[in-house]
Order: C-alpha cells, then sequence, then structure tokens
C-alpha cells in the first residue's frame, strides 16, 4: 500500500500524497475524520481508488506508530525525518 503515496519536496511542499495527483494524505485523513465516506472520497476525487484511501490510513498509521507517545524512543525524531525514511523505503 505504501507504494501509493509519495513524498516529493517539489509537489504540494513535500506534503505526502497520493502517488500521481496532488491529493495531499492530510487531506484524506481529515475528511475521513469529519466523517466523509471512502464513497464519498471517490466521488470527490474522481482519479484515486479505494486502495489509494486505504493507503492514506496505512502512512498515517505508520506516523502514528512513530509519534513519541507510541515510541518512546522515536521522540525526538522530526516529522521530515521520518518523511525521509518513509521515501528510502520506497526505493
Amino acid at each position: 500500500m505504501i507504494e501509493r503515496i509519495s513524498v516529493d519536496p517539489r509537489i504540494c511542499h513535500g506534503q505526502a500524497c497520493i502517488k500521481g495527483t496532488r491529493i495531499p494524505v492530510h487531506q484524506i485523513i481529515g475528511m475521513l475524520a469529519n466523517g466523509d465516506t471512502i464513497e464519498e472520497l471517490l466521488k470527490e476525487y474522481s482519479s484515486i481508488t479505494r486502495d489509494d484511501v486505504l493507503a492514506c490510513l496505512d502512512y498515517a498509521a505508520s506516523l502514528a506508530l512513530a509519534s513519541p507517545l507510541a515510541a518512546p524512543g522515536l521522540a525526538g525524531l522530526h516529522v521530515d525525518r521520518l518523511h525521509l525514511r518513509f521515501q528510502r523505503q520506497q526505493q
């Protein structure tokens, strides 16, 4: 699933986006958090798939695992470094 997410400093200021789009992961997660369904998201964004939405959730979950509360050993790790780690995993 992670291969569906890209982090590119030239696209959306380096924010994690659905690959091949300029739709930030945080936009999808925020819409789900506000009660939108996957079906509603797919109607709103015709260029994405259900697997793209699930990849956004997977990406958000991986960041939550690396949060200071979830993983005290990573407390000093800055989010930008997490993005770099994610980019390396994509290669």
